[in-house]
């Protein structure tokens, strides 16, 4: 379990992993054969377009929701795979429209399509999950209309990658053109510069909204779009406005060290003071901050003195350890002062019977019967997903018009997840902090600014990762702003944490356009 963990946290493949629970039902019907080089009449891209209506941040506004296909072709002039973007434009802008903010949005994985930024909070209506509590979980789901969407402030791309949702690898293109974080960042770059040249919009100002594997595909982008003739062969020279990353996994330099233990801890406190496993009033924030404290004052000198530290001066550590995570002081001293997050989330509320999502720790599920998929079977995930899947096909058909002989693949583990290259060969995982790409981005640009959205629940990209990376990225810090909530790996479940981050998210683009 702990290995397996880790190697979630390192990949951030927060909402891909979920195959176990879903891939097979939604794994679409094979697309149909690229045409042969040469061939005049080829099917043209498919469009969907409707107009509709609705408030937004208080604003009534009308819109137009535009699916595309984008048919990708190598160097031959054969198509290599056909991309879906979802799009939604504010139909009543007039010529300012052309200089009106666009938010390219995407997922992560790899192999997530972009329903869950789609459905969650940033299209004009959302999935009804219910509150984490409560959890809608059989259907008939339904959406509703999403006051929180900031199409009142900008335009709204959302992309689905090569084989995920409708968008497919065809015949005449391989894995490889597509499946490795360079070539998905390449491949993003054309398809965002593609989308600005054919909408008129390149002297629009520009944001990314980008969640879990997907900050990774965000900060690879970032230093792409800019461009370098001597490095990516051209200057696209496209700056960013803003880049923004919810539940940040741009570090992938694996978390055997100590501080992993050190930087999960925030967490792990603020999970303990939702469930009430610590004495006296808390807040989860005032529970992290003290965690910081003591995670920088007093256990960062203990775990780096190891077996030479006292057993007195260890056994009163582990006391004020336990004191602070909601365990009993000889589970921390059995672990040596460093309690894995798997070994956490069983043992919190092991005496109820239960057992807390990795995903989002304040939903629970029993321990008996848990399963053996910890992403799967995660009781967060396998709560929440269901609601998403059917509310989407209902939304696709009845809102959109989508008419294609496909399913929408939402989540892709074995096509996509599985052979996915980092740069040392199929299913390697690298040893790479992407943060540092980032940083190469907001170098050319000193008007780029950094977004971090946490969720105090989310045990798999935890808040004290997501500064930890960003502390030690070449990124001057006034550049970088910190937002918190009370959620998980997706921080818009729950209308609270959703209506805080919209408002933020809302903040940021007018802030700085």
């Amino acid at each position: 379990m702990k290995d397996l963990l880790r190697g979630c946290a390192r990949v951030g493949n927060a909402m891909l992993m979920a195959a176990g629970l879903i891939g097979q039902a939604l794994s679409g019907s094979a697309p149909p054969p690229a045409p042969a080089a040469g061939v005049e009449h080829a099917a043209p891209p498919h469009r969907f377009e409707s107009t509709h209506e609705g408030t937004f941040g208080g604003t009534r506004l009308r819109y137009r929701a535009l699916v595309e296909e984008h048919l990708l072709t190598d160097a031959a002039g054969q198509r290599t795979a056909s991309v879906y973007t979802m799009a939604y434009l504010r139909a009543d802008t007039g010529t300012a429209g052309a200089r009106r903010p666009v938010v390219f949005a995407f997922n992560g994985g790899p192999g997530s399509s972009s329903i869950w930024l789609h459905m969650g909070l940033l299209g004009p209506v959302r999935v009804d999950t219910g509150e984490p509590n409560r959890p809608n979980v059989v259907a008939p789901f339904r959406y509703l209309d999403n006051a929180q969407s900031i199409l009142d402030v900008a335009d709204i791309v959302l992309i689905d990658p090569p084989d995920t949702g409708y968008s497919r690898i065809l015949a005449a293109g391989k894995p490889e053109q597509f499946l490795s974080t360079e070539a998905d960042a390449r491949m993003t770059v054309d398809l965002m510069r593609d989308w600005l040249k054919d909408h008129g919009r390149l002297n629009a100002p520009k944001y990314i909204v980008s969640e879990s594997y997907g900050t990774i595909r965000a900060a690879v982008v970032a230093k792409l779009l800019a461009g370098g003739p001597m490095a990516t062969g051209r200057m696209d020279g496209l700056s960013l406005n803003g880049v923004i990353l919810l539940g940040q996994a741009m570090d992938m330099q694996g978390d055997a060290a100590d501080r992993s233990y050190l930087t999960a801890l925030p967490t792990l406190a603020a999970t303990a003071c939702q469930h009430h496993k610590v004495g006296g009033t808390c807040t989860p924030a005032g529970q992290a901050e003290a965690a910081r404290r003591f995670a920088r004052d007093t256990l960062l000198p203990a775990l780096y003195a190891g077996n030479r530290l006292d057993p007195t001066a260890s056994a009163a550590v582990a006391a004020q350890l336990a004191q602070l995570i909601g365990l009993d002081r000889q589970t921390v001293l059995n672990h040596d002062l460093r309690v894995p997050i798997g070994e956490f989330a069983h043992a919190l509320l092991a005496n109820e019977g239960l057992r807390v999502g990795l995903y989002d720790s304040r939903y629970t599920l029993p321990l008996a019967g848990a399963g053996q998929d910890p992403v799967g079977d995660d009781p967060a995930m396998s709560q929440y997903v269901p609601a998403y899947v059917a509310s989407w096909a209902d939304y696709a058909r009845n809102g959109l018009g989508i008419d294609l002989p496909l399913q929408y693949e939402a989540i892709a583990f074995r096509d996509v997840n599985s052979k996915w290259d980092y740069g040392m060969g199929v299913g390697v995982p690298m040893a790479r902090d992407f943060a540092q790409d980032l940083a190469v981005a907001a170098n050319h640009n000193p008007a780029l600014r950094v977004f971090v959205g946490a969720g105090y629940f989310d045990l798999v990209t935890t808040l004290g990762m997501a500064e930890y990376t960003l502390a030690h990225a070449a990124i001057p810090p006034e550049r970088v702003e910190f937002h918190y909530y009370e959620s998980g790996h997706m921080p818009y479940l729950g209308s609270a944490s959703r209506q805080a981050l919209a408002g933020d998210l809302r903040r940021f683009i007018t802030a700085i356009r």
